[in-house]
């Protein structure tokens, strides 16, 4: 099969409607308003390092989180594209988004996909308010991106399941209060490893929940490793069916994958590298530093372009995980071409305590080992798109 052939994969181009210009002036003009109180300072990676519920809960009330729910679940029933407009220029400005980011951009779509009556109108409020945080039980030790061998097991149990297994790089479980679980319910068929696998919504207050930290460079604390020892998780609280557990995490992931934050992670830092480079003028740049800087522009722009595309086709009913792990792989390539930018344009080294383009520049260095593995790595993505292009 040829390339060209493959490409059928690539969603329709999608336009965002003149609404949305609206609701972005909006967006801007609250953003503006907290910078200049000191409500927001921009912060690289801040969608998982900006962990503030009081930010959240003000988004929440301003109708900006669950936009997409409908509104008897406490959503506003917009449409993804409106979403979209929030979530990137509150990215752009580098605001504290990482309390509700997880629930708001796939718990919530999953839960409506999968989740029972009961658990939609129990948790849906809660995420679109503010008040309720989620984490991820996918990686595992020793398992890579390879999600088909996790080794958590569930095994059944009056009135319920008990899970036991340990997982690894669950932003933000210390302060959340659930996450979701992907075990092994049976053990797979032969020649079937993606079988036999289930989701489970966990209360990480629940008793044999161990949380520890996984520290950055820094000491920061944002990812966890999580141990469970025989968890009890009533059967209320299974998601979707017992054994769909792998068609319902890949569906997941493509949401995980194609939103702004896989290439909007250093877009604090670009800003702050057009203003120093402003501020030093065109013939101290020169031809080399410009064209730099064109490009990255443009493949930052190309990038969104392509991401607004899926956010349409997945508000459609699509299925996007190809140009999903596309927008991963080329957008979080381009976070760290941003630090190289940055550090070969402009003398100013990276220092935690120094100015805002010297902070910047120290918050992404110390993130970026982080990009390319979050959400799968390169590989793997890799290889989605090749057997999504029939090249493998």
């Amino acid at each position: 099969m040829s390339v060209a052939a493959g490409l059928e994969w690539v969603p329709p181009s999608a336009e965002l409607p003149p609404e949305a210009e609206q609701l972005r002036a909006e967006v801007r003009d609250f953003v503006a308003r907290r910078r200049a109180g000191g409500r927001i300072v921009p912060h690289c990676d801040a969608w998982l390092s900006g962990w503030d519920e009081e930010f959240s809960r003000e988004l929440g009330a301003r109708g900006w989180l669950g936009m997409t729910f409908p509104t008897r679940y406490g959503g506003q029933g917009r449409d993804a594209l409106a979403r979209y407009v929030v979530t990137e220029e509150l990215l752009a400005a580098g605001a504290p988004v990482a309390a509700h980011w997880i629930a708001d951009r796939q718990i919530g779509p999953s839960l409506l996909r999968f989740g029972t009556e009961a658990q939609k109108r129990h948790y849906l409020p809660r995420i679109a308010a503010g008040e309720f945080y989620f984490g991820i039980g996918m990686s595992e030790p020793d398992s890579g991106s390879d999600l088909a061998s996790v080794r958590t097991r569930a095994r059944p149990t009056d009135g319920g399941w008990l899970l036991s297994g340990t997982k690894v790089w669950t932003s933000g479980a210390h302060h959340a209060h659930a996450f979701f679980v992907l075990a092994r319910s049976s053990p797979p068929q032969e020649g079937d490893r993606h079988g036999g696998l289930s989701q489970f919504i966990v209360d990480l207050s629940s008793p044999g929940v161990t949380i520890r930290p996984i520290r950055l460079l820094t000491g920061a604390h944002h990812f966890n490793e999580v141990v469970l020892e025989d968890v009890f998780v009533p059967d209320e609280q299974v998601l979707g069916d017992i054994g769909a557990g792998w068609h319902q995490v890949t569906s997941e992931l493509a949401f995980e994958r194609s939103g702004p934050e896989r290439f909007l992670s250093t877009f604090p830092l670009l800003t702050a590298l057009v203003g120093e480079l402003a501020a030093a003028g065109a013939d101290r740049l020169g031809a080399a530093g410009l064209r730099e800087l064109g490009s990255l522009v443009s493949r930052v722009w190309t990038l969104r372009r392509l991401s607004i595309s899926i956010a349409a086709a997945l508000a459609a009913g699509g299925s996007v995980d190809v140009p999903a792990a596309v927008v991963k792989d080329l957008g979080t390539r381009f976070e760290s071409e941003v630090i190289d930018a940055a550090r070969l344009l402009v003398a100013t080294p990276p220092d935690p305590g120094g100015g805002d383009f010297a902070r910047l520049l120290a918050e992404a260095v110390l993130h970026a080992p982080g990009f390319t593995l979050r959400g799968g790595t390169n590989e793997i993505l890799r290889g989605v798109v090749a057997r999504g292009m029939g090249l493998r």
